[in-house]
């Protein structure tokens, strides 16, 4: 009995020998920042003294109460981050049945739309701010096209579909990979006895198919709202905030009021309210999805 307590003791010392390294690094790269994250944002500090002032809520209340450009970045935010997530997998779904069919050219397809997800999305900005710029004006100017006369980055309107278009463009690949993943763990059998029933392609795709892939469906969801919502680097790079900050997104402004304004405190607490927003929807997101899942 003493032997078999010695040998519990032991192994639960060993455990905590060998995870307390991880838990060490998890501490140092996540608990203590986001500890220092909630003290700053209580402070108006400018990055540079050592001394932070103490002014409790006041960033918050300034954030909720006045602060326009915040609210129009959330505004911005909410719309981009709809249409992102609903567009993407709509896409996502329908190339992925395209490519999950026995075609010759699948393989090279796949590869085609999974390749610009490989490349940074400031790198895509860049890339397609030389083609909405310049591409477009040497092709309207050999077409005559006036869809390519338009300002893509000059007007609000189309600025805003401009980064929507670039981002779907450039991720669409992850979402297809995991859609295809999907449709494949879908049993043969199931099909085949849907179109032995009578059932069309449509019926057969909305009846067998699409409650087979609630589980990819959710994965694809959870990473669409978290990366639209934090979407910056697009932003950063394509348009710059521009026309006149109509395309602010959160994390944009707040880069923009800690980083270009030194507004260090007040920059940390709209960070914190980012953080706050991202869990509480993720969390109904996952679990109003979950509760969807059908099992084959």
């Amino acid at each position: 009995m003493f032997k078999k307590m010695g040998r519990k003791v032991s192994e639960k010392v060993e455990f905590g020998l060998f995870t307390l390294p991880v838990l060490i690094c998890i501490a140092i790269a996540f608990y203590i920042p986001f500890a220092m994250t909630i003290r700053y944002s209580l402070t108006k500090w400018n990055g540079i003294s050592k001394h932070p002032k103490f002014i409790g809520l006041d960033n918050f209340k300034q954030i909720f109460l006045h602060d326009t450009n915040f609210t129009q970045s959330a505004w911005f935010t909410i719309k981009y981050a709809v249409l992102y997530i609903v567009l993407i997998n709509v896409f996502a779904i329908l190339l992925a049945l395209v490519l999950d069919m026995k075609l010759k050219s699948t393989p090279w397809l796949r590869a085609a739309f999974f390749i610009p997800y490989i490349l940074s999305l400031v790198i895509v900005g860049f890339i397609w701010k030389f083609i909405f710029m310049q591409g477009f004006e040497s092709l309207g100017a050999s077409t005559g096209w006036g869809i390519f006369k338009l300002s893509w980055l000059g007007e609000p309107g189309l600025a805003f579909i401009s980064v929507l278009f670039v981002s779907i463009w450039q991720s669409i690949g992850f979402y297809l990979v995991i859609y295809i993943a999907g449709l494949q763990s879908v049993p043969d059998d199931l099909k085949e006895a849907a179109t032995v029933d009578g059932a069309g392609p449509v019926r057969r795709f909305f009846s067998v198919i699409l409650p087979l892939l609630a589980p990819s469906i959710t994965i694809s969801v959870f990473m669409a709202l978290t990366n639209s919502i934090k979407v910056f680097d697009v932003i950063l790079s394509l348009t710059g905030g521009g026309p006149g900050g109509t395309t602010y997104s959160i994390a944009y402004d707040i880069y923009r009021d800690t980083f270009q304004n030194n507004l260090y405190g007040y920059g940390t607490a709209k960070a914190l309210i980012l953080f706050v927003a991202v869990l509480i929807i993720t969390v109904i997101q996952l679990t109003i999805f979950k509760r969807r899942e059908v099992e084959a």
